[in-house]
């Protein structure tokens, strides 16, 4: 069997799991003779890099061994760090890259364009001096979407899916799901406390750009409302709904979690910042608005928790450390047989290798009519019968 050389990299948000993979791949190539290098800091590593400057090497590469990566998988984060960069949409080119050419294409968001550059050219010839035989690639749909064009390109990908907001396509679930949803879960359960003591509407806000999973499937667990960017709720109806909640508690309070994304009808979320290499803005609080609109229109007085950035931190539960495990053997056992351009997936409750899903199409967002009762703003409960475990198909 002719050794090989793999390279692996994490791009977007870090979620609990990463390392998990990581680890796992670097186990399983020395096992069989292959050599493992880290790209760090996602794509960034493989664009910014000088490969004839040891300091810039240093920052970028990190060789990978049962060594440094014995205890990793304790940890949540990512070893190998991350990045939101796009090789192919550059604003502006690192220094490394100043004075080659590149093409320049005009690059649209929201009715505002720009000029970027797509500097894959040098990505490739990256990976040509690294002398990878093939990518690892872990990623929500940002990172993957550029994995697969490099597999179009002729680098042998294999993609792995990460995402709090478990809405990669083509998989019924992403690494950092699980771990999310049960520290949001053990979060409003400690507030409550703090909402019942004060008898006050308690809003929670998760991620949850495009699509509802966070906060719809933590709502499912937690036996309360939620407000999800697939579905414009009625701002009357919702307030009468956690009004009426309160007052039907012994304890004088109500719970509602909101997705990033989500929207009232008449309302849209304000954004805020730079566009990041994606085309993607920070989004201003809906729970702060929410909570401004029942005040003024009930006199009650709210709670509003942000628990966007504490769900995906800490170390990973037992369903991303099994499930991110064996996407790594999965992903090796596909290099071993010489696939390439495929995702690691779970498809009706079964592993699968699929498509690298088309960034054209955007996320996998929630089924309404099957998944969220558009009169009660709850998850839906009934008809589960035949599902996979996570109750929805990719």
């Amino acid at each position: 069997m002719p050794a090989k050389r793999i390279g692996i990299l994490t791009g977007g948000g870090d979620v609990p799991g990463l390392n998990s993979v990581i680890k796992s791949v670097v186990y399983r190539s020395v096992a069989i003779g292959y050599e493992v290098v880290g790209i760090r800091r996602g794509w960034e590593g493989l664009t910014h890099v000088n490969l004839q400057d040891p300091a810039s090497r240093a920052r970028y590469i990190l060789p990978l061994n049962t060594e440094n990566t014995r205890t990793i998988d304790r940890t949540g984060g990512t070893y190998l760090h991350s990045s939101r960069t796009n090789p192919s949409k550059m604003g502006k080119l690192p220094p490394v890259l100043e004075g080659q050419t590149f093409e320049v294409k005009q690059s649209t968001k929201k009715g505002v364009t720009s000029k970027v550059f797509d500097v894959t050219p040098a990505v490739l010839a990256n990976i040509e001096v690294l002398g990878l035989d093939y990518l690892v690639a872990i990623g929500g749909d940002d990172t993957l979407s550029y994995a697969a064009e490099l597999d179009r390109r002729g680098v042998q990908v294999m993609a792995v899916p990460k995402t709090m907001d478990n809405d990669v396509r083509n998989t019924e679930y992403c690494i950092g799901f699980s771990t999310a949803i049960t520290r949001a879960m053990d979060a409003i359960e400690r507030q409550r406390t703090t909402v019942g003591s004060h008898e006050r509407i308690g809003l929670f806000r998760v991620f949850g750009r495009d699509a509802g999973y966070t906060a719809l499937y933590t709502a499912y667990v937690t036996s309360v409302r939620c407000c999800i960017p697939e579905y414009k709720v009625s701002l009357p109806h919702l307030i009468d709904l956690l009004v009426t909640d309160k007052r039907n508690n012994p304890s004088n309070y109500a719970l509602c979690i909101l997705s990033e994304g989500a929207e009232w009808e008449g309302y849209q979320v304000k954004e805020y910042g730079e566009a990041d290499a994606f085309g993607h803005r920070k989004k201003m609080s809906v729970a702060e608005d929410l909570s401004n609109e029942i005040k003024t229109k009930t006199g009650d007085e709210t709670i509003v928790s942000d628990l966007t950035y504490d769900l995906r931190s800490g170390s990973a539960d037992f369903v991303d450390r099994m499930v991110g495990s064996t996407f790594a053997g999965m992903a090796m056992d596909a290099i071993e047989d010489g696939k390439h351009g495929l995702m690691t997936a779970i498809n009706e409750g079964r592993y699968a290798l699929v498509a690298i899903p088309d960034p054209k199409l955007g996320p996998r967002r929630v089924e309404i009519a099957t998944m969220y009762n558009t009169d009660r703003y709850r998850p839906t409960y009934d008809r589960k019968l035949g599902l996979p475990i996570f109750l929805t198909r990719s």
